[in-house]
């Protein structure tokens, strides 16, 4: 399939301390996806990251975690495309979204980076053209409250929510990889919690 992902990027910021905050659903997500596929991820100096080999609806696709920090994710996924010869329009970036409710998950194809700094350093780096599974984990409410909002970890009720997300986006991707990009955005977007407002035509977050 066209659209199905070779390299398959979870964004997170690497440490202990890090590790259950609401910024690290990226990673959640790509350890989730490499323990259902019965990978491994490893450090690989030369990527910049932790990566691993799977097979993904007996497709090959190599799963990545960026241990650059967030704000230059784009160095990590820009060498693992160089050497493996990876076209940005193969490659799913998966990332934490405030503009989208928690527990809900978004597909798209392009589009700017919202703020994200993770998103703006891969645009940088790669171009505009990867794919982008937006995972939401709500908004605090206020701009300056979002640095330690993203950098705290989410509460029980809200993890369940985040973790409803990450389901949603791995049956989206099953359908990515046996049916293209349009099927999968159809399917994921008509799953719409009762909440959800957002109008997915804007950036992402």
């Amino acid at each position: 399939m066209q659209d199905a992902p070779s390299l398959i990027v979870g964004l997170g910021n690497p440490g202990a301390e890090h590790a259950r905050d609401r910024h690290n659903i990226g990673y959640w997500f790509v350890d989730d996806l490499a323990s259902g596929l019965g990978a491994r991820f490893s450090a690989q100096q030369k990527l910049l990251g932790q990566a691993c080999l799977a097979t993904l609806r007996q497709l090959p696709v190599r799963l990545l975690k960026p241990t650059t920090f967030m704000n230059r994710s784009g160095q990590s996924v820009r060498q693992t495309m160089d050497y493996y010869k990876v076209p940005a329009e193969r490659v799913l970036v998966i990332h934490d979204d405030l503009d989208l409710p928690a527990g809900t998950a978004r597909l798209k194809r392009g589009g700017g980076h919202g703020g994200h700094n993770g998103l703006r350093d891969i645009i940088a780096h790669c171009g505009r053209e990867f794919m982008r599974l937006r995972l939401g984990i709500g908004h605090p409410g206020r701009r300056e409250q979002v640095v330690g909002f993203v950098l705290h970890p989410p509460g029980k009720d809200e993890l369940l929510k985040l973790e409803d997300a990450i389901h949603a986006g791995r049956r989206a991707l099953e359908v990515l990889c046996d049916e293209g990009l349009g099927a999968a955005m159809k399917n994921l977007h008509t799953v719409t919690p009762p909440n959800d407002v957002t109008n997915d035509s804007g950036p992402a977050g």
